[in-house]
């Protein structure tokens, strides 16, 4: 692919949170050709006339993908939350397998098209204590797989054939922590419930344990990605890191002296462990430089940035209601 032709891009899961915030940033730049593809085409209508570029894309149902020329395809199905993977069963590795073969069955009749694959890094385990590392080995108890090995093991699976398939342009990009502006706020992950508990002026109860969490800004996550697109051939696999990750307290703490967020510490706190104990979650593989990727972005100030336009929004929205009130 030339560096500077204009790319033919499909997005698979364009409604997710990752999806948006790529797209928010990706099509105001018109470098690109975008198709987009979702389980809800008038959710993704509704979502590109929200930022303005309804003319900016192509909304495709699933059963068109096989119809078109791409130069990449960027997968972004999957299931997020961790309330929902929790509920999943075996239909997390259903879901995995069933659209990442769609993508090969069409790199079978299509072989210089280029895959991004979202996994994530679960792959390395379901109990962390410390960053993992180029030389982090991975181990699964097959006598014993839990309900908390599903979701990494789908991982694992898609992975393993993304390298069998060497002569294939595909590249695996693992999210360890990843928040933007789009982010679920039902959902269960930690930051999500800082900012709904922030905006409804509920107090957030929260265990001792302070764990360690690395957020990918949305604009060093489509560097990377951009990164890879600009490569003339690539079979895979990278870790993907902010400058710096962020504790929970220091989280909390600036929540607290920013928008009055109340806190307290309960021992017996609703911890939701749907992919397994991770108290130490993120990567030192700095495997992804050679790409050029450079994160200019730390975990903290990805949350101050990506929170702001949340709880701006929020705020805008009450003012509008106390005026239509008399308020």
């Amino acid at each position: 692919m030339n560096k500077h032709e204009r790319k033919k891009i499909a997005i698979l899961g364009a409604t997710g949170h990752i999806a948006k915030s790529i797209l928010f940033l990706w099509l105001p730049a018109r470098r690109s050709q975008f198709h987009l593809f979702a389980r809800s085409s008038e959710r993704l209508r509704l979502f590109l006339e929200s930022i303005g570029h309804s003319e900016s894309a192509n909304i495709r149902s699933f059963n068109e993908f096989p119809n078109e020329e791409y130069d990449v395809i960027i997968n972004c199905v999957g299931i997020g939350d961790p309330a929902k993977v929790k509920d999943a069963g075996s239909s997390i590795l259903r879901l995995t397998e069933n659209f990442d073969n769609m993508v090969s069955d069409y790199l079978d009749s299509r072989p210089e098209a280029m895959y991004i694959n979202f996994s994530s890094g679960a792959v390395y385990g379901t109990e962390l204590d410390n960053p993992v590392d180029e030389s982090t080995c991975a181990t699964i108890d097959v006598n014993n797989i839990a309900v908390q090995d599903f979701y990494r093991i789908a991982k694992v699976n898609s992975e393993t054939k993304h390298r069998a398939l060497g002569n294939r342009s595909i590249i695996d990009l693992r999210i360890f922590g990843y928040f933007s502006r789009f982010v679920d706020l039902n959902s269960r992950f930690f930051i999500s419930e800082v900012i709904s508990c922030t905006q409804q002026g509920k107090e957030l109860a929260t265990s001792p344990y302070n764990i360690v969490r690395d957020y990918v800004h949305p604009n060093d996550l489509l560097g990377l990605i951009e990164q890879c697109i600009s490569q003339p051939f690539l079979n895979d696999v990278f870790d993907v890191f902010s400058l710096n990750p962020i504790t929970k307290f220091e989280i909390l703490e600036y929540f607290k002296k920013e928008y009055e967020l109340e806190y307290r510490v309960k021992q017996e706190a609703d911890v939701l462990n749907a992919t397994g104990l991770k108290n130490v979650y993120y990567s030192t593989n700095m495997r992804a430089k050679k790409v050029g990727y450079t994160p200019q972005f730390t975990s903290f100030e990805t949350i101050i940035e990506e929170s702001k336009a949340i709880l701006s929004k929020s705020d805008r929205h009450s003012s509008r209601a106390t005026e239509s009130k008399g308020g």
